[in-house]
């Protein structure tokens, strides 16, 4: 099919979704965002788990999954840049520009590796950044193509595929994306006041490309 930079969370969607990208085809590159040290290193551990375990899957799977997953993790620091969408005037926003801030990364990750898109577990109004309107705002971060095996599911469709996959009981864990996010969030986002909100902190690309310069590679 292609080759894909695959946002990996350490919740239960993600790996479904690199499964299921993986079956159809796609060369996967793992990319996780990590929030240390406003959180500890637990997101990050499961991301590693659920990809070993798809890894050592190539039979069950029913892809040489060797051939298809990239054997290195790319872990990018997000903490000190989330940090700055805390402000009263852009905090209910905080999602919105989270996954803007994660598609423009991806797509610098994208130029190195050679992808066309970008994949990701989102599926429709699961969370506030999933709404119709949100998922738009999002992928406008981006010309890559969005990958989104998982749009149609509901999260109890999502779970079952995750314990036939093997990967519900490594995925469990508190969620830590939303430790500096707020308790009443835009469902609607609107691209000017975005904008003009990332203009304000130093501007969308030159965050991701300060997040980007502080990666770490991980060995699976």
């Amino acid at each position: 099919m292609g080759v894909c930079v695959g946002l990996m969370s350490g919740g239960i969607d993600s790996p479904v979704a690199a499964a299921r990208a993986m079956r159809a085809g796609w060369d996967l590159h793992p990319l996780h965002f990590s929030m240390e040290p406003v959180t500890g290193p637990e997101a990050q551990e499961r991301t590693m788990a659920s990809l070993q375990h798809l890894g050592a899957m190539d039979g069950a799977l029913g892809v040489d999954v060797s051939t298809r997953l990239n054997p290195t993790l790319v872990v990018v620091p997000v903490a000190e840049v989330m940090a700055k969408f805390t402000e009263s005037w852009c905090h209910s926003e905080y999602f919105i520009h989270m996954k803007r801030v994660f598609n423009t990364v991806a797509t610098l990750h994208a130029n190195e590796v050679g992808a066309s898109h970008v994949l990701t577990g989102e599926n429709l109004g699961q969370v506030s950044s999933q709404t119709l309107g949100n998922l738009g705002a999002v992928e406008e971060a981006t010309k890559l193509e969005i990958l989104r095996p998982l749009l149609g599911f509901d999260k109890s469709a999502i779970t079952d595929m995750a314990r036939a996959l093997g990967t519900y009981e490594l995925s469990i864990g508190p969620e830590v994306c939303d430790a500096l996010g707020p308790k009443h969030t835009t469902t609607v986002g609107n691209r000017e006041w975005l904008e003009r909100s990332e203009a304000r902190v130093g501007g969308l690309l030159d965050l991701a490309k300060h997040a980007w310069s502080q990666r770490v590679s991980v060995p699976l």
